[in-house]
């Protein structure tokens, strides 16, 4: 074997995958702390992920990155799941063990905490939380918020049995409720997060007026190089404080970087390095 057969092997895997920021995410956190790695965006057709994951373990895959739509389906194939991961349902980081085996991970949420608490200076302690959607970006991110210890979660979404059913898994965790988007008038939170998939038609859920303020923090999940259509909602609204994830993105990098290397990278110079034009 030569030595670039002994470089380490990562990749993220998805559909599609043309836009990913994850291989350019991990090779500045492999100059940073001196590892030597190679990390690819590896496109998988539907019903074929089990089958792709098979050859890039056959081929001396160390780690993977999973992304839409995947994420249940890394959770259904990990042969154990870190507690992060059982919760969610959801699997985002897979590790390729010494015995050939895959352990599962998910590290959405924290990457969401860090950014909001670390980066964006927002304080989720006693405040007053909404989560809109209820699928699987939303089940990622629940028990961390709630392990912050918010005053209240609410879980909106278009179909209310969903937005119940979460709060009744997560129930254990802290004061939680969910409902339909039109139950949420007359509410006001000081965090809006979301977790639905209307961004990627460019449009944002149909939400009652007041629920956000000048005062409150917005975030969406998704990140482009524009301005997201939550964003730009959310600033129409008067909202000083509108954020895009792509914040989330790095700092959940970071942590499957420390699952898989034992080391956090500094996150704030590749921030500043993907926001640059």
């Amino acid at each position: 074997m030569t030595g670039a057969d002994r470089v380490a092997r990562y990749a993220v895997m998805g559909n599609p995958i043309e836009h990913s920021q994850s291989p350019r995410i991990h090779r500045l956190f492999a100059e940073q702390t001196g590892r030597s790695i190679v990390y690819d965006a590896i496109l998988v057709a539907p019903g074929h992920f089990a089958e792709a994951v098979n050859d890039f373990i056959q081929q001396a895959g160390q780690g993977l990155n999973v992304t839409v739509p995947f994420k249940q389906d890394a959770w259904l194939i990990a042969d154990r799941l870190s507690e992060r991961a059982q919760r969610a349902g959801a699997v985002n980081t897979l590790t390729v063990t010494a015995d050939g085996t895959l352990a599962g991970d998910n590290t959405d949420g924290a990457g969401l905490v860090r950014d909001l608490t670390g980066n964006l200076g927002q304080t989720l302690a006693g405040k007053q939380l909404l989560v809109l959607g209820a699928g699987g970006a939303a089940r990622g991110i629940l028990a961390p918020l709630l392990e912050q210890r918010p005053a209240r979660l609410v879980i909106a979404n278009r179909t209310v049995e969903r937005a119940r059913e979460l709060a009744v898994q997560f129930a254990d965790l802290g004061d939680l409720q969910g409902c339909g988007f039109a139950d949420l008038a007359g509410s006001r939170f000081d965090i809006v997060i979301n977790a639905t998939a209307a961004g990627l038609q460019g449009q944002v859920p149909e939400l009652p007026d007041g629920i956000m303020d000048a005062d409150s923090c917005s975030y969406d999940l998704m990140y482009a190089p524009e301005p997201t259509a939550f964003v730009r909602y959310a600033r129409q609204l008067g909202v000083r404080s509108a954020f895009d994830g792509l914040g989330m993105l790095v700092e959940q990098a970071a942590e499957s970087f420390l699952v898989w290397h034992g080391i956090l990278p500094d996150t704030a110079a590749v921030i500043t390095a993907l926001r640059r034009p």
